[in-house]
């Protein structure tokens, strides 16, 4: 055989030489990947043991924090508020955070006066009724209200409407008692506050007042703000920080259908009790005089006797402030991983939510020790204060709207705790593909209450496992435009089910010093999870995201959905697609596998495996829908927005749920197609959510 030529042996010598010189530099930067925690001096495992360690006086610095944090009340957008702010910013500085604050002025609501009195049939004066609230004889709070109710004056008869539900206004029809025209009174039930003035408001009364049964004194505060989140007159656009920028007009229709029509305001027990003592009409149904401290059988109205209810409105724009502080990640800066919590609240807000705060501000004295101790994380971690949560998720919607287009495309997670403690007993809702995520850190955290018991032991016992995680499909905190707006995944949790001091002024350190959580056990159980949950995000090289926990979850709300539909409806293109995204998710397992058996040293692992977890985060957003629900444009979130009808029995499928209930009258062709629609529409979402799997173009 002929001898090769000269070039040719040397260009063969030069390719061998660039090919190996290419290899020692992948192996050497993949070497370098690989140690990047040795680099920095703490690996991600050690750091969650030092976290966990820092456990160790813990509950003395959350005391401290939340004693200093409720000494005055701090309602947003009010002057007291600027204190607790200013106390977040610094322990955040102070905990080696980089900080920053953005600033908003949405339009808040506020009491301007009030008065509400009894007359005689003939107009004459039978007694004046007291707004203030008895817990707070030092009237140090803002006086009890509803926040964006209307001004009005209303001289009528009173009815009593139970809770104020459809059943109950129906039982009302039967006994040939109509509210229109009148005062409804209304007991507080599981219902949103402003559903029951909306519908009161649908009946025709007047003006609705709203009581709490054994107050202990206190007068439940709360906003009545209808349909959405956030600014109403910025809708889609954050607020601007003054007075320029667009805005829309407040008598324009898209505002209007957020404001009740008719006002309303939260009255003392003892107070409603009067009024009540004084109906006639027909007798008030056994059920619901339950709990009610009613000397003798009453009516329920109307009269004889007239409310007498005047209130005036103080609705302008108001100067928030949400708080950040960051702690920028080593290897995938642009991925985020936030924790959030808002700051102000109605009263003192010893539990909601500065339960939650003092527990935040443990989680970044935490961090800022394993900062300390050379650690940085992988992703980048935002710890966020948020403001005016309380008149509707105003703050964090406006930062989300503000950031959507970060968000959507770098947020891996969202992780909030509202009421941090507010009794005994774990509770937790999440996407379902954090389920598993949220188990496994749970195993990880001694129970506050049981000794030699996890939180998981105690959760299971009282719970029964991992069907008891709640799904999101509410707006009630500041993880709303975070899922329902930006498809980013998230988890609520808190500890107690129920306090009855929310929103009043019994909503207070010494509450929580002597009842809620004495030895700040509980509180130091969140913030363990919480931080927890946060490392294992932020650090784990592939995602600890398990959509297998969403395709059992959705067969089941097929499921559920199937018993509720009439006739000629087809749940096949929902049960089609659910097939497809159990198909997209086992090959991504599949994936996980392979990607966790293959050499990590080399480059192109780390850009495989970057890919990847851009897929697991990215299908979440394959449920939104572009142009949101029906009428609702700012849900957007097909699975999991709140419905319009709160008295819906479905608590997921919000579009479905809405086409229902808007056709519950009409068995005929077009409300069939309307539900079918919807239908098309979840199903179509899953094949997006699958497609985002599977690496797919859309």
């Amino acid at each position: 055989m002929p001898s090769k030529p000269l070039h040719f042996r040397g260009t063969s010598l030069f390719i061998l030489f660039f090919f190996l010189l290419l290899l020692l530099f992948l192996y050497s930067f993949g070497h370098r990947s690989s140690y990047s925690d040795r680099q920095y001096g703490l690996s991600a495992t050690d750091a969650q043991r030092l976290f966990l360690a820092l456990s160790a006086g813990a509950n003395a610095t959350i005391a401290f924090h939340l004693q200093a944090l409720t000494r005055h009340p701090h309602l947003a957008g009010t002057p007291s508020a600027a204190v607790p702010a200013s106390y977040v910013l610094s322990q955040f500085r102070s905990s080696g955070l980089r900080v920053f604050a953005v600033d908003y002025s949405p339009l808040l609501s506020y009491p301007a006066s009030a008065s509400l009195s009894l007359l005689r049939s003939d107009g004459a004066l039978l007694r004046s009724l007291p707004l203030v609230e008895a817990a707070d004889p030092s009237a140090a709070a803002v006086a009890p209200y509803h926040a964006y109710s209307p001004s009005g004056a209303v001289v009528a008869p009173a009815v009593y409407v139970n809770f104020g539900r459809e059943e109950d206004y129906s039982v009302l029809h039967r006994m040939g008692v109509e509210v229109k025209g009148c005062v409804a009174i209304a007991r507080r039930g599981g219902e949103y506050r402003g559903a029951v003035v909306a519908r009161a408001a649908a009946k025709g009364a007047k003006a609705l007042l709203l009581f709490k049964t054994a107050d202990l004194g206190g007068v439940e505060r709360g906003t009545v703000l209808l349909g959405g989140v956030g600014d109403p007159l910025t809708p889609g656009w954050a607020a601007p920080s003054d007075e320029g920028g667009e805005r829309l007009d407040a008598e324009e229709a898209e505002v209007k259908r957020r404001f009740p029509k008719i006002p309303s305001m939260p009255v003392a027990e003892e107070v409603a009790l009067k009024i009540l003592s004084t109906l006639g009409g027909p007798t008030m149904p056994p059920e619901w005089r339950d709990d009610l401290r009613l000397a003798a059988e009453c009516g329920v109205g109307p009269g004889p006797m007239l409310v007498n209810f005047t209130y005036q409105e103080d609705r302008k724009l108001a100067k928030i402030q949400n708080i950040f502080g960051i702690i920028w990640g080593r290897e995938e800066p642009d991925r985020y991983v936030i924790l959030g919590n808002h700051r102000d609240a109605w009263t003192f807000g010893a539990v909601d939510p500065n339960s939650g705060t003092a527990t935040l501000l443990d989680v970044a004295r935490r961090y800022g020790s394993l900062l300390r101790s050379g650690w940085r994380p992988r992703r980048t971690i935002i710890l966020s204060s948020w403001d005016a949560e309380e008149f509707g998720m105003i703050g964090s919607t406006e930062w989300v709207e503000q950031n959507l287009g970060l968000l959507t495309s770098k947020a891996v997670v969202y992780l909030n705790v509202d009421c941090a403690v507010q009794g005994d007993g774990f509770f937790a809702g999440a996407t379902p593909q954090l389920d598993n995520l949220l188990v496994q850190v749970m195993k990880q955290i001694q129970d506050p209450d049981i000794k030699g018991t996890t939180v998981y032991d105690n959760w299971v016992a009282n719970h029964g496992g991992v069907s008891k995680i709640e799904r999101l499909g509410r707006a009630d905190s500041d993880f709303s435009a975070f899922l329902h707006i930006a498809g980013v995944p998230s988890i609520d949790m808190f500890y107690g089910d129920v306090f009855r001091g929310y929103h009043t002024a019994l909503d207070n350190f010494k509450w929580m010093a002597e009842h809620g959580d004495p030895s700040f056990h509980r509180h130091i159980a969140i913030a363990e999870i919480w931080g927890l949950l946060g490392l294992r995000l932020a650090d784990d090289p592939i995602l600890p995201f398990n959509y297998l926990s969403y395709a059992t979850q959705l067969r089941e709300h097929a499921t559920a959905l199937d018993a509720l539909l009439d006739e000629g409806i087809s749940l096949q293109p929902l049960n089609t697609s659910i097939d497809g995204l159990t198909a997209a998710i086992r090959e991504a397992l599949e994936e996980v596998q392979k990607l966790q058996e293959v050499n990590d040293t080399l480059h192109f692992t780390s850009l495989r495996r970057r890919a990847f977890n851009d897929r697991l985060m990215l299908a979440e957003r394959g449920f939104l829908e572009a142009e949101g629900l029906k009428g609702r444009p700012w849900f957007k979130h097909l699975l999991y927005s709140p419905p319009e009808d709160f008295e819906s029995k479905l608590s997921f499928f919000p579009g479905i749920a809405d086409a229902i209930s808007q056709n519950a009258q009409s068995t005929g062709k077009e409300a069939r197609s309307s539900v079918q629609h919807e239908i098309w529409r979840v199903a179509r979402g899953i094949q997006r959510a699958a497609a985002a799997l599977r690496g797919e173009p859309i």
